[in-house]
């Protein structure tokens, strides 16, 4: 029975993770801890949230879920380290918990390449500054941005309580006719409950994070899950 670690910082969107595990069904833990500072979408203030000492301590709180594997489910926690700090962080992640680790941001470069999706387009809720630094970590990983938008949104807390409506129509609004695919960066924002009526209105599979970081976390415990409901990605089983 896979067991996969979630370090979540402060409390925005967590509900996301036990809606998946009771998807996924028997056979599949997915337990979360959090760690907490402030959840202002800031560079400085976001550089310190995924610290290494803060992420050592939501190893240390999961240990005592046993995990196969650990990922900070946190997308602009990870990629303002940029490329090669997101890569320094997630290797010392590993090694604080003894296992297997990634985080979000590389969680949307992998899934982009099991879809084989070369061009996206970004519907961030972020201040644009923070914005853009995802489209540049993601065109570290060969993806290519025709379109970004930025709602600025100052802090987790304010993602958390759109709305499903809202949450549709902020990732539909922002989609591009090049784009191969939607990306919709923030783990703060709920959207496996509505994933599957944005991609029946895009027409094209849409990359949630939090979407994104239960399957990474199982791809590195090198389990593979076929379901319906959490878009392509899932429906593929991660092809």
């Amino acid at each position: 029975m896979p067991v996969i670690g979630f370090i979540y910082p402060d409390h925005a969107a967590e509900d996301d993770y036990p809606l998946a595990e009771g998807v996924l069904g028997a056979g599949v833990r997915l337990p979360v801890e959090h760690i907490y500072g402030t959840d202002l979408h800031a560079v400085p203030e976001l550089l310190d949230l995924g610290s290494p000492a803060r992420l050592a301590e939501g190893a240390r709180l999961l240990a005592k879920h046993e995990p196969d594997a650990v990922v900070w489910a946190c997308t602009s926690g990870s990629f303002v380290y940029r490329p090669d700090g997101a890569r320094e962080q997630v290797e010392k992640l590993a090694e604080a918990a003894g296992k297997p680790a990634s985080s979000t941001s590389f969680a949307f470069v992998n899934a982009a390449a099991a879809l084989g999706v070369r061009k996206v387009a970004v519907a961030a809720s972020y201040p644009d500054d923070v914005a853009k630094l995802f489209v540049e970590f993601l065109a570290s990983g060969d993806v290519e941005v025709v379109s970004m938008s930025s709602e600025d949104i100052d802090t987790a807390a304010e993602v958390g309580r759109l709305s499903p409506e809202a949450v549709v129509e902020l990732a539909v609004s922002h989609d591009h006719p090049d784009a191969e695919a939607v990306l919709v960066p923030d783990t703060a924002m709920r959207t496996l409950g509505v994933l599957g009526a944005i991609e029946e209105r895009l027409g094209k599979p849409v990359l949630t994070a939090n979407q994104v970081t239960i399957w990474e976390g199982l791809r590195l415990a090198g389990e593979t899950k076929t379901v319906d409901s959490f878009g392509t990605l899932f429906r593929r089983g991660g092809e």
